[in-house]
């Protein structure tokens, strides 16, 4: 382990898969405790707590779900007395719901809005009452919100187009305590919500310039990025890392 964020405390909510759990692992391995949220899936987020804690590292799981205020506040408020700190947010949590804008269900809406957009508002504004001066939040959206190539995807496309209005507003109202605000913009990563090797695959590699999925760990290495010292004139930025999808 190297010491980066030693030191540091580093709340991952939607950590138990995906990008969530490999930005949980990278921040990990270079010092910081993390506190892994999630809604749902309890085994992988204890799991994940047992891996990092066998390499020398220190993490808690914390049931927090993005879409329910009161629970991710709570959450949030707990890590925070635990450790005694909060310096990192990342927001990861998200839904995916598809579907032509004629037929789609106004619960499926309602609910991209409160765990893609709604969560992300809450998650920072609870994190905000334990953060110090040079805080960092950052978001995970997708490139989505600069192209959506295909059918169905409108209030997908919508919900994260919103966090590039959001990260660069709260930027500006939180650069006087050089808290940084930012967005990750991934393109198709493997993950379970998005394998590579899903029927759906080829047709999206065949509107990048890089004809692959990406990984999680390529998108956790622009958390460590974002999260860390070389990062601090950094914010209000949307960081696309698609393989060229949005090209």
């Amino acid at each position: 382990m190297n010491t980066k964020f030693n030191g540091k405390v580093a709340f991952i909510n939607g950590g138990s898969r995906g990008i969530g759990a490999a930005s949980a692992r990278r921040l990990a391995s270079e010092g910081a405790r993390v506190a892994i949220g999630y809604a749902a899936s309890a085994i992988a987020a204890e799991a994940l707590v047992e891996e990092i804690k066998a390499v020398g590292g220190e993490a808690v799981a914390i049931k927090a779900d993005a879409a329910d205020a009161v629970s991710l506040t709570r959450a949030i408020d707990s890590v925070a007395e635990r450790f005694g700190r909060l310096d990192i947010l990342v927001n990861s949590a998200g839904v995916l719901h598809l579907g032509p804008v004629e037929q789609f269900a106004l619960a499926d809406f309602d609910r991209t809005l409160a765990v893609n957009v709604r969560g992300v508002f809450v998650a920072s504004q609870a994190a905000l009452k334990h953060m110090k001066d040079g805080g960092r939040i950052i978001n995970i959206g997708s490139t989505n919100a600069q192209r959506m190539p295909f059918e169905g995807g409108a209030a997908y496309a919508m919900s994260k187009s919103a966090l590039i209005g959001l990260v660069k507003g709260m930027a500006r109202d939180l650069g006087a305590r050089n808290i940084t605000v930012n967005n990750i913009s991934p393109g198709p990563v493997d993950t379970d919500m998005n394998p590579a090797d899903s029927d759906f695959a080829a047709g999206m590699h065949g509107l990048m310039a890089l004809k692959r999925h990406g990984t999680a760990a390529e998108v956790a290495a622009m958390v460590s990025y974002l999260a860390g010292p070389e990062a601090g004139f950094v914010t209000g930025a949307d960081l696309l890392i698609d393989g060229g999808f949005a090209a």
